[in-house]
């Protein structure tokens, strides 16, 4: 039973086929263990895949984050999921289908260079009511720009979108010390207000066509890039006024390009396969 470990501008993941895997009794264990950087192999989060229709295209995606929760979607992680197929030879490039829970999303392989690819992911549509990200502060909002959201006596304007998964993007003139976003990022993933909790952007504007985003992940905690967290970041902006509707997105290990057409959001950037292996404890963390 094999992995292969596979990132996106540092974000990391592990991708497994369900077929060659079968049924896994505790999935949420396995994942957890599998990503435990001490006693695992060290990962984000965890990609299960199972191929459909090779001739079509087609294949099913879930993810798992490092601490066995299951999100919606993740930009990265179905950029990632493509270059492994792609890699392993189990679908012909250049297109494959993706279906999700938050519905289908295509994945189009740009260029490959041995084992580094760029891929464009389709990320849908986003979406900005309370209801549909959700945020609930006991009122109903079209949109959520500028929420004055109070912690621990501070308030921080908050700007909220859906990607298929809930963002909260803070935008600063200088990023915070280390320590300090940690801790916001850490209150505002759990804030009451976020019944499936949030992911967190910090972003600074450079310009209209570029932005730095740094990434609090639900379930993970710090990352070093988060695919829909870039997207939500630059819809934000746009929804703003502050950028157009295609933007650089810049992190701490290179940058993704977002464009916000009429009706969805598509990513383009790098993936890199890392490494093939088999743990030696199988699908089972308590063997």
């Amino acid at each position: 039973m094999k992995f292969t470990k596979i990132h996106s501008l540092g974000n990391d993941f592990l991708l497994i086929d369900q077929r060659e895997w079968g049924e896994i009794s505790d999935l949420s264990g396995l994942v957890r263990r599998l990503c435990d950087r001490h006693i695992g192999v060290g990962a984000d989060g965890v990609l299960l895949v199972s191929i459909t229709d090779r001739a079509r295209g087609l294949a099913q995606f879930r993810i798992f984050n490092a601490d066995g929760t299951e999100p919606e979607i993740s930009g990265n992680g179905l950029r990632c999921a493509a270059a492994g197929l792609f890699f392993q030879k189990k679908v012909d490039p250049p297109r494959l289908v993706f279906n999700t829970t938050t519905g289908e999303r295509e994945c189009r392989l740009i260029s490959r260079e041995s084992t580094r690819f760029q891929v464009r992911i389709e990320m849908g549509k986003p979406r900005f009511s309370s209801k549909d990200i959700p945020f609930d502060d006991g009122a109903a909002h079209e949109q959520i720009v500028d929420y004055p959201l109070s912690i621990n006596q501070q308030v921080y304007h908050i700007t909220a979108v859906s990607v298929g998964n809930p963002h909260c993007v803070l935008f600063v003139d200088h990023f915070p010390a280390r320590i300090e976003w940690h801790q916001i990022g850490r209150e505002i993933e759990s804030h009451p207000f976020f019944p499936n909790r949030t992911n967190v952007e910090f972003v600074r504007v450079h310009n209209r066509n570029e932005i730095e985003v740094l990434f609090w992940e639900r379930g993970v905690g710090e990352t070093l890039s988060s695919g829909s967290g870039s997207t939500g970041a630059a819809v934000a902006a746009a929804l703003k006024g502050l950028t157009d509707k295609t933007v650089k997105v810049v992190t701490s290990m290179g940058s993704v390009t977002v464009e916000w057409t009429e009706d969805k959001t598509f990513q383009a950037g790098p993936t890199e396969i890392v490494f093939e292996g088999s743990p030696i404890w199988g699908s089972d963390p308590g063997a």
